[in-house]
């Protein structure tokens, strides 16, 4: 490997790619966040292109035509899983970079191969002669063979023609789905050496690309989106192609470091470090634990990155995913030597290494330290009962002649132990036996703890993105719209437009009529579209001129870029294409919702001063009518805690503090500290909403519509607290109009009480406590009349004799059980040998209460028998010990008839001694 190559880190080499794009006019992107924004059909970003889709869709533009990153990735979850191999080999991981460079509508392969040729050869320098391209030629001979993409490879100076190789659809060619955009792909593959083959002592064996050693490294693939498929022969020419790049950034630097493995690159061998002296083993020991080693380093980067993302440790979807890896990683921790949480100091070295590139991980170090080490504490408590179990469980299916665990045993194994598929799985690998995956997400299903999963292109999956697309083509055809709807949420509230497309049933209509379910597009809006947490805007659509019709919007969406349609109902007139109209936003119902989004910014500060830095966003809800909050904590917000927060929020309030709402550089926002809810897409220019208070600030990038001064929100109050997942709180709270609507309910209550108890609302927390005191004093007085009642009943039962052993049985109803459990201690007490039933009708109610004497036990008389045999004529069931036993029931009407089976039942038992 050259000398210069050598020299470089991974940080110089993630740097050199975007530099060398950013030269060839690339925007440099950053990169999105592991939760896709706006995307419920990912559980996490698995791809470069994930933050592109709804370009390629035609859905989304951007204010650049070429971009270049280095995109954030799991894959650890549906068909994109590549949990079983890490640890196992060489290039798998849970957590991943992958650089690209991506083209919209711009340059094509020319430039795409020229310059992955002269990135990997002239600026890395390494070996021409050592790689080889892959071309996409059809199978099944639909699709045309691309020979461009040969041609141009074969022009690039120093490659060896006989190296450009063609494969079919599995691999060269790429599709998003079953419809939509897709393109052939040429991969560059480069070959490491004959001793890179894994499988040199097989027979036979033929080392080639796309074979089954590691010999050949498959390094870049560049994705050439020319056609859209509409059926599954049918593709149709693209009007815009697009470039897709993606190199994964572990393989690259292993082979420029010149190292064997990734996991030997300065990506992972700082963490081996770390790991080694934490554990304080030898060199020999440290390479006897190389599996290990491999899974923790992996594990802990991964859990850094999805806690740093905000995904906390929890039962399900990505929060189960996050709990799994950490508790993975403590797992090989434990064959590694570690009995003690470990894992948040090795998060210290993930961020020394990557917190330049990601500067996420810095700001959240200490959340991320913290969540590592709760969820560490949490596994220990219960692993061994976990593991051991699963051992016991293995080892009876090894008995029974069986090797494959039932997937509801290994739910239970989940649900009681918390006990991850992937670790249970890992242990019976170890005893040669399987488990049944299927039947455990069958059985997490039913208890509603599945995952979501990968596939689908998200909301344009409907097939609707097309009409919405096709009707902005027009418009900008006619002139009618230069660029898009003027969207503008935040001045004013009315706005006039002429109706410039109307969609009844998703198809484009000339009119509509009274009752029609319809979407109107408009030149301009002043609607607010849902996002962040922030519920749409509703209002009216009015024709400006005679015929009048009106319809009632109940939603604003943006189906595509550029559009934005009013969905509603014709609740007067027929309403015309052209016509011009008045939008207006309800007015009432927007300042509710700027009052609570307004809020939810001095909420979160006010958190995170109280509770620590780790209290941070997860989901919010903001409507006209409450607010709801969702945050990282791992315990319930004290009562006391509450009251802090609520007295922060509402100084703030008080002093009526303004509201700077600025547009920023995303890149000097986030450097300047302002909070990003992540999940939500931003572009390379934030707005951000930054409130300076006495004691806190607020600093966030937001979209959303607010108040121009914290005075206009009212009162504020927290009405609820409590756990959403393992690790993630919510609170829920009210302001304005809801918040004094709720002091006046609360009012009434209070005077209604205070008037119910003679009192008044001053004195009625001491008349409360006045009932409670004579309430207790009234109970134990009646519980005393009730005991010495039955204690009269009991003593006036008259003894009977069964085959020798004294039986004392009766009904006294009214006693509670208390009072017929202190009589059977008195019979045991007077008596040295017998048998005592009582029964009683309490509230309703059938009760037993059955005594037998030790001596008679030994003879086969127990408690627990008699009770749930004079149990089944009330249609009810007990149980106890052989000396003391109750029971109750569900009617009264055999209560008679199982007293009066006793001295059978007794007969029987000494019968069958």
């Amino acid at each position: 490997m050259p000398e210069l190559s050598n020299q470089l880190s991974a940080a110089d080499i993630r740097d050199t790619f975007l530099d060398f794009f950013a030269q060839r006019g690339h925007t440099v992107v950053a990169s999105s966040s592991l939760i896709p924004a706006d995307d419920p059909t990912l559980l996490f970003t698995n791809a470069g292109m994930v933050q592109f889709k709804d370009v390629f869709l035609g859905t989304g533009e951007r204010p650049y035509k070429r971009a270049v990153d280095s995109q954030k990735c799991m894959r650890v979850a549906g068909k994109h899983n590549d949990l079983d191999d890490v640890g196992r080999d060489d290039t798998h991981h849970t957590f991943f970079e992958m650089l690209g460079n991506w083209s919209f509508g711009d340059y094509y392969k020319e430039e795409a191969i020229a310059w992955a040729w002269e990135l990997l050869t002239e600026v890395w320098r390494l070996p021409k002669e050592r790689f080889y391209a892959t071309c996409f030629e059809d199978e099944l001979g639909e699709i045309p063979r691309d020979d461009e993409a040969a041609e141009i490879w074969a022009r690039q100076p120093g490659f060896d023609p006989e190296h450009i190789l063609f494969f079919g659809r599995d691999e060269n060619f790429w599709e998003m789905a079953d419809r939509g955009p897709c393109g052939p792909d040429s991969e560059i593959h480069f070959d490491q050496g004959p001793d890179h083959c894994n499988m040199q002592d097989i027979a036979g064996h033929v080392c080639q690309v796309n074979g089954d050693c590691s010999r050949f490294l498959e390094l870049w693939n560049l994705v050439f989106i020319q056609y859209n498929r509409s059926g599954r022969t049918k593709l149709e020419p693209l009007p815009s192609k697009h470039v897709d790049t993606g190199m994964g950034f572990e393989r690259i630097v292993s082979l420029l470091q010149g190292v064997r493995s990734n996991y030997e690159t300065d990506l992972f061998q700082p963490l081996f470090d770390h790991i080694q002296a934490l554990g304080k083993h030898t060199e020999a020991e440290r390479n006897a634990l190389l599996t290990p080693y491999r899974v923790i380093a992996d594990h802990v980067r991964a859990a850094s990155f999805l806690i740093a993302d905000g995904v906390t440790p929890g039962n399900t979807g990505r929060n189960y995913i996050c709990r799994m890896i950490i508790r993975r990683a403590s797992r090989f921790g434990s064959y590694a030597g570690f009995e003690e949480p470990f894992l948040a100091e090795l998060a210290q070295t993930v961020v020394k290494t990557y917190g330049n590139a990601y500067p996420e991980l810095a700001r959240s170090q200490k959340t991320i330290e913290q969540f590592l080490t709760q969820e560490e504490q949490r596994f220990a408590r219960t692993v061994d009962a976990g593991v051991e179990h699963l051992n016991a469980r293995l080892n009876m299916l090894e008995q029974a002649g069986k090797n494959t665990l039932p997937g509801s045993d290994a739910f239970d194994l989940y649900a009681t132990y918390g006990l991850p598929l992937e670790i249970t799985r890992d242990l019976a690998l170890e005893q040669g036996m399987q488990v049944d995956e299927q039947g455990f997400r069958q059985a997490m299903e039913t208890h509603r703890l599945a995952s979501s999963s990968d596939g689908g292109f998200g909301r344009d999956g409907d097939g609707a993105g097309p009409v919405y697309r096709e009707i902005l083509d027009n418009l900008r055809k006619s002139g009618s719209l230069e660029h898009g709807v003027e969207y503008d949420p935040y001045q004013a509230l009315k706005a006039e437009s002429p109706v410039l497309a109307i969609l009844r049933d998703g198809v484009a209509v000339d009119s509509v009529a009274l009752g029609d379910r319809v979407e109107l597009v408009l030149e301009r809006t002043g609607f607010y579209v849902e996002a962040g947490g922030q519920v749409t805007d509703t209002g009216v659509i009015v024709s400006h001129h005679d015929p009048h019709w009106e319809i009632k919007v109940e939603q604003a969406y943006i189906p595509v870029t550029g559009i934005v349609t009013h969905r509603g109902v014709v609740v007067a007139g027929n309403p015309k294409v052209g016509d011009p109209c008045l939008a207006i936003v309800d007015v009432d119902r927007r300042w509710d919702i700027m009052r609570n989004h307004t809020a939810t910014h001095l909420l979160h500060a006010a958190l995170r001063k109280t509770l620590g830095e780790h209290a941070r966003q997860a989901g919010s809800l903001v409507a006209p009518d409450r607010l709801r909050f969702d945050f990282s904590h791992p315990q319930a917000v004290t009562p006391e805690e509450q009251r802090q927060i609520q007295r922060m929020v509402n100084e703030a309030i008080l002093q009526d503090r303004a509201l700077l709402i600025r547009h920023q550089p995303r890149d000097e926002a986030m450097q300047a500290g302002a909070m990003a809810l992540f999940g939500e897409s931003y572009g390379d220019t934030v707005r951000t909403v930054s409130i300076l208070d006495g004691s806190f600030e607020s600093y966030e990038l937001c979209g959303g519509t607010h108040v121009a001064s914290t005075g206009v929100i009212g009162p504020f109050i927290i009405v609820g607290e409590g756990s959403v997942a393992a690790g993630v709180r919510r609170i829920e709270a009210l302001t304005g109009r809801g918040a004094l609507e709720w002091v006046e309910t609360r009012l009434d209550q209070l005077d209604r009480a205070a008037s119910a108890l003679e009192t008044t609302p001053e004195q009625l927390e001491g008349q409360v406590l006045k009932l409670e005191q004579d309430h207790t004093l009234l109970a134990r007085t009646l519980r005393e009349l009730e005991v010495g009642a039955a204690a009269k009943a009991y003593e006036a039962l008259e003894p009977e004799s069964i085959g020798g052993i004294p039986l004392l049985r009766g009904r006294i109803d009214g006693a509670s059980a208390e009072a017929l459990l202190s009589l059977a201690d008195r019979f045991r007490e007077e008596h040295e040998s017998g048998v005592l039933l009582l029964s009683s009708s309490h509230g309703g109610k059938p009760l037993f209460v059955a005594a037998v004497t030790e001596d008679l036990v030994a003879r086969g008389l127990h408690a627990a028998d008699l009770v749930r045999d004079v149990a089944r004529h009330v249609g009810g069931g007990g149980g106890g010990k052989p000396t003391l036993a109750q029971a109750g029931g569900k009617t009264l009407e055999g209560l008679n008839q199982a007293l009066e089976g006793v001295p059978a039942w007794i007969e029987a038992r000494l019968q069958e001694a």
